[in-house]
């Protein structure tokens, strides 16, 4: 601890992004430490983290300065001049409430009207908000420093009077010394220029990390933001390590040049500013938006009529129950303040409904709320589905309701422009959000500015999560890198001690750098904060303007939004948030619906079809699940085929069971085999019963814990769900104290204390997997619609899902895939037909003119406004004569062509590539006639089809193209192959080819061994840096569900070259790899067959077979082993052929394995060699 108090003035965060590396509490830590009795924050252009330290610091008895390092601009701050943008630093600190409201007004106007490479005000707008700031003159790139660099000492001088002018006694000229010979040039002049104007000093140090050890770490991150190698002596980097927090006692070794007076004195200034700083900021206590009622009403009794309207639509008759809970509800509510809160939910929600706008049932807590159900907040009934209030508001405990809503994914910003129109622009704005460095991406970004070549970084990489797992054996919460390395028994750990050596660089040059040094480097920056984004869906209403409480900024889409981090803005203000979601299957479901009632006429009620339907848990039962809602997932997939759901209670279940929590709990097994009467279901007392009933005695939502406790220890649901939060966040010392009362309470119910104990501890292990039933039930409800609506309405669903997912190829893909499996042909794109999106069209799916590549929207337009006025389009002259040339230039006509849009009015797609420019000529002609008034080129002649034709003659022949060469055309114009697959002449036998489907592996861990057959679409080849005469080949092959990047080595490339060429159909086996968390799998080759010269090898079995006899087979089938599919026939006890494949057993489909499997079996077995692509009746097939 230092002997003289000194506080820092001029301090760089990490939110200073791509700068600073200090983090916050680390910060405050040291200053503690140091015996700092404040701390200043001054991040470029920005107060991120200003709040942070507001609330760090008071916590831990230090004073804070929230201030900020601004760019000043010398002219017009809104002009953009690249010629002329000299940005100059100031330092300015908050001293009071006004000078906080005077930075978050300068640091808002900089973003929001200066930002021109960096955010700017200037020293007109300085002039209107300088009450209660301390201003410092900055760094090297001050305007004072700036202008003695030059070498004009005058105009320094005029400038630094110029802000004593503005500042009085509250200006001072900073002075640093980095060991940087521009400071020791300038500093001499610095001090006698203060001494001139008689202006304080004071010393600080530009710190931009804390400890002078973290150079290093600050360096890299450097090379990190700005993408340069470590080695590049030409790339940014700061000069020397002396940016960091300094005592006085290292600075005044810095300082050795400077009187002890002068220094002293400069010292004294720091901690005689920061006893000038007494800001106070008020927290948790914004107040809620004003929310304007009819005349007669208060707050309070509108929300209450509006209820009872809503009851009396929802219920009919209001029974005494439900009055009792409606207005217990309303009682807390009002109690709460949360009146306005409802009345402002309620008024934007109905906005969106009475204008069309889709809006989803409910999600999360606020399901339990009769209050929000009258109010049509949601849509499903609480007391149906046995949802509680006190889980989303709860009277024992004040926090800020929370309900999420979902939009229509299109038409989400309609409604957030209703809002921002109804309490003012200046009163609502989206949340700033921050991305970190997590553990893998600090370690491979390290890896990749050092230079270590990628195979050896994935493979580090890789280590870091067993290496956690590891660690989290000892200690659960151990999450972090740096908690990793505080345990043994890991491999990371291992080569971290042992320090072992990676090459790095130029390998002629034999480089290397140690695991250790790479894992510091990662343990310093995992979790610094590198980029900003907006919040999915958090909206801020405030009751004054933002830029009075928070700092405000344009996102890089130009969305306004926060300069606060959300749980400052939400948590430590207390601001009110509204979450905005939009959510895709929402707008798929109204689409769907508005599709139903254009094409049969019906009009179905979304949110009240009926929950039992049989038909829609037949479909959910065979897995056949692919669009549906949170079922998707190839893991779903399965635990929905184990379950068997046959209720809607079912529904809500999976969605809380499918976490990783409960699946690796074995609660989900409990829950599977307690369903279907394997395993005896069970009560730990007879009043459980009706709480654990739909769960099967399984404890599966937080909602049952608090029942539990209600029921059996009378605690209140209030009481109840703050003992549910202690278990969820493992406090120990209250657990006890809860665990005694839970035991006593009991035994007033006839429980035992052994058994109150054991039921007690297996809730306290639960309470970390349970999950909150609301938001399950409100999930399983959408789930459930678009179960229902795929199970009904097949064509219409797929049409609007395919239209909500053209974006995505993959899914497209699969969607498609999807319905030609229900038997829906999905159809080209056709001129009369299409819309701009997928359609139904007579019981098939037809492609939208959106799909088709070099087509735009305004070209679509056209199309669909012409053909609704005057009818189909007969020919292709008929197209060109009647729209616009805009809509006949070449490319435009090249996609409609290719992508098969005039397939159905004219003979052939070759015949009218062939005449384009004949085409585009005509088109041409035609335009210039209707400009000049002269109408069609044959009008002359009358204006009927016969004359047309007659007149405009396509050279040539109609031959068309071949079948593969359109498949070509339609893949490059559309994305997909449409009238025919490649693959399609082996549809039925690629689930014997493969273990998954591309589509499955984005899912699968990395090193799973797969096999995937699909068709080569792309390939390179590159020289490997290491040798030159070794190879790698990149390779895109598709199925007919998604596509995938395939690595090929050198060895592979020489044994498998050949079958690795665009347009070759193959089986390749590989292990999945990534490079980075976020990034999509590829697969690193193993194998490679071509399907071309596959066969398949069938061994029919005709009689029952001994154990002995079967273990003789496969030992048989291993010795003939290859890459041929194996099948195998067996009779069931019904007489029904089921064909089983396991593919780990496939063969070389020789006479020879088949002579050794006769000469055993003789006709007690059937064997049939057929190659892939020979016609056979369609069989029913389970892959094993």
């Amino acid at each position: 601890m230092s002997t003289q108090p000194y506080v820092p003035l001029h301090l760089h965060t990490e939110y200073s992004l791509l700068d600073g590396a200090i983090r916050i509490k680390e910060l405050i830590d040291f200053a503690k430490e140091a015996g700092m009795p404040a701390v200043a924050i001054t991040d470029h252009g920005v107060m991120y983290g200003d709040m942070e330290l507001y609330t760090t610091a008071k916590e831990n008895g230090i004073k804070p300065i929230l201030g900020c390092e601004f760019y000043v601009h010398d002219g017009d701050i809104e002009e953009k001049n690249k010629l002329h943008n000299p940005c100059y630093h100031l330092v300015l600190l908050a001293k009071n409430k006004a000078g906080y409201q005077n930075l978050l007004k300068l640091t808002s106007t900089a973003w929001c009207k200066g930002r021109y490479v960096h955010p700017r005000i200037n020293f007109e707008l300085l002039k209107e908000h300088s009450e209660g700031l301390i201003c410092l003159s900055a760094c090297l790139g001050g305007e004072v420093l700036q202008m003695l660099l030059k070498g004009d000492y005058n105009a320094a001088k005029a400038c630094a009077q110029q802000y004593k002018d503005l500042f009085g006694e509250d200006y001072y000229i900073e002075l640093q010394d980095h060991g940087i010979d521009e400071q020791k040039r300038t500093n001499p002049e610095l001090i006698r220029l203060a001494k001139e104007l008689d202006i304080k000093m004071v010393i600080t140090n530009d710190s931009h990390y804390l400890r002078k050890e973290d150079a290093d770490m600050h360096d890299t991150l450097l090379c990190m933001q700005t993408n340069s190698d470590k080695d590049d002596p030409n790339r940014f980097h700061f000069p020397g390590n002396e940016f960091y927090v300094k005592t006085p006692e290292q600075l005044r070794d810095a300082f050795k040049w400077m009187d002890s007076e002068t220094f002293d004195e400069c010292i004294k200034n720091t901690v005689d500013i920061a006893e000038k700083c007494h800001l106070i900021i008020e927290l948790g206590k914004s107040p809620l938006p004003d929310y304007k009622v009819p005349q007669g009403f208060t707050i309070e009794s509108y929300l209450e009529h509006l209820v009872y309207e809503g009851l009396k639509k929802r219920y009919g008759e209001v029974s005494k129950d439900l009055k009792e809970r409606t207005d217990y509800e309303l009682s807390v509510i009002n109690q709460m303040g949360f009146a306005a809160y409802f009345l402002i939910t309620w008024d934007f929600i109905h906005y969106a409904k009475t204008h069309g706008i889709p809006v989803g049932p409910g999600r999360g807590s606020a399901a339990g709320s009769v209050v929000a159900y009258a109010l049509e907040i949601t849509d499903l009934d609480p007391i149906k589905h046995k949802l509680l209030f006190e889980r989303f508001l709860n009277p024992e405990r004040f926090t800020m309701p929370d309900v999420d809503i979902d939009f229509c994914i299109e038409r989400r910003g309609e409604v957030i422009d209703y809002v921002t129109q109804k309490y003012g622009e200046d009163k609502v704005c989206q949340i700033i959000t921050f991305g970190t460095y997590a553990a893998k991406a600090a370690l491979k970004g390290i890896c990749r500015i050092l230079k270590v070549p990628f195979s050896e970084s994935n493979k580090l990489a890789g280590l870091i999560e067993p290496a956690i797992e590891i660690a989290q054996a000892t200690n659960p919460k151990a999450k972090t890198l740096k908690d990793a390395m505080q345990y043994d028994g890991s491999e990371l750990k291992a080569l971290y001690e042992k320090d072992e050596q990676l090459p790095a660089g130029d390998p002629m040059e034999g480089k290397t750098v140690g695991v250790k040094k790479i894992v510091d480097l990662a343990i310093g920056i995992e979790g610094i904060k590198n980029n900003t984004g907006t919040h999915a869906a958090g909206v801020i209403i405030s009751r004054v303007p933002l830029d009075e409480i928070i700092p405000v900024q344009p996102s890089k889409d130009g969305i306004v939004q926060t300069g606060y981090p959300p749980h400052d803005v939400t948590e430590v203000l207390s601001l009110l948030k509204m979450d905005f979601l939009g959510l895709r299957n929402l707008t798929t479901i109204y689409k769907t619906v508005d599709l139903i009632k254009e094409q049969q006429g019906i009009e179905v009620d979304i949110n009240n079809i009926p929950l039992d339907d049989k038909p829609v848990y037949d479909m959910l039962m065979t897995g056949d699940t692919d669009g549906v809602f949170q079922l998707e997932s190839q893991g779903m997939k399965n635990l929905v085929k184990r379950l068997k759901p046959d209720v809607f209670e079912d529904l809500g279940a999976l969605v809380a069971l499918f976490r990783p929590g409960p699946l690796d709990s074995g609660m989900v097994t409990d829950f599977v085999e307690r369903k279907h009467g394997r395993q005896a279901i069970s009560y730990a007392h007879p009043l459980l019963e009706p709480v654990l009933k739909d769960t099967y005695g399984t404890i599966v939502y937080q909602e049952q814990i608090m029942q539990v406790f209600q029921v059996l220890a009378d605690y209140t649901l209030g009481q109840a769900d703050m003992v549910r939060r202690m278990m969820g966040k493992k406090k120990v010392d209250e657990m006890e104290k809860q665990k005694g009362k839970f035991i006593e309470r009991s035994a007033q119910h006839g429980m035992s204390s052994k058994d109150a104990e054991a039921l007690f501890n297996q809730i306290l292990a639960f309470a970390s997997y349970c999950f909150n039933r609301s938001h399950s039930a409100a999930y399983a409800f959408v789930a459930y619609q678009t179960a229902y609506l795929k199970c009904h309405y097949p064509v219409e669903y797929l049409s609007a899902l395919l239209s909500s997912v053209s974006s995505d190829q993959e899914k497209t893909q699969l969607y498609i895939e999807e319905a030609l499996k229900k038997g829906i042909k999905v159809l080209p794109p056709d001129i009369n037909h299409s819309m701009a999106t997928f359609t139904p069209d007579q019981g098939n799916i037809r492609f939208g003119l959106a799909s088709i590549k070099q087509v735009g929207e305004g070209v679509i337009e056209e199309i669909i406004k012409e053909r609704k006025e005057n009818g189909p389009f007969k020919s292709i002259y008929d197209y060109i004569k009647r729209l616009d040339s805009k809509c006949s230039n070449k490319k435009t006509l090249e996609g409609l062509i290719k992508a098969g849009a005039f397939a159905n009015i004219e003979k052939s797609r070759k015949q009218l590539m062939e005449n384009m420019d004949y085409i585009t000529a005509t088109a041409s002609k035609e335009a210039k006639a209707k400009e000049s008034g002269q109408g069609s080129l044959f009008d002359l002649l009358g204006s009927s089809a016969e004359i047309d034709d007659a007149k405009f003659k396509l050279s040539g022949s109609d031959e068309e193209y071949s079948q593969r060469e359109i498949q070509l055309f339609e893949k490059e114009f559309l994305g997909f192959y449409v009238t025919s697959h490649p693959l399609s002449t082996i549809r039925d036998k690629l689930p014997f080819l493969m273990t998954h489907k591309i589509s499955e592996i984005p899912e699968l861990p990395n090193d799973k061994v797969v096999t995937i057959c699909g068709l080569i679409t792309a390939a390179r080849q590159i020289p490997t840096k290491k040798d030159p005469t070794k190879f790698i080949r990149f390779v895109t092959i598709e199925d007919l569900s998604g596509k995938i990047d395939v690595i090929c080595f050198n060895r592979q490339i020489q044994e498998y070259g050949s079958f690795l060429d665009v347009e070759q159909r193959t089986i390749i086996s590989g292990k999945v790899s990534r490079r980075g968390d976020d990034e999509p799998p590829v697969l690193i080759v193993d194998s490679v067959k071509p399907v071309d010269n596959s066969n398949i090898f069938t061994i029919e079995i005709k009689d029952d077979f001994k154990f002995e006899e079967l273990v003789y087979m496969k030992n048989l089938l291993c010795e003939h082993a290859g890459s041929d599919p194996l099948m195998i026939k067996l009779k069931d006890d019904s007489g029904d052929v089921k064909i089983l494949t396991a593919s780990m057993f496939w063969v070389n489909s020789s006479n020879k394995l088949a002579d050794a499997l006769r000469s055993k079996f003789n006709e007690r077995i059937g064997i049939n060699i057929r190659s892939l692509d020979a016609q056979e009746d369609k069989e029913e097939a389970l892959s094993a």
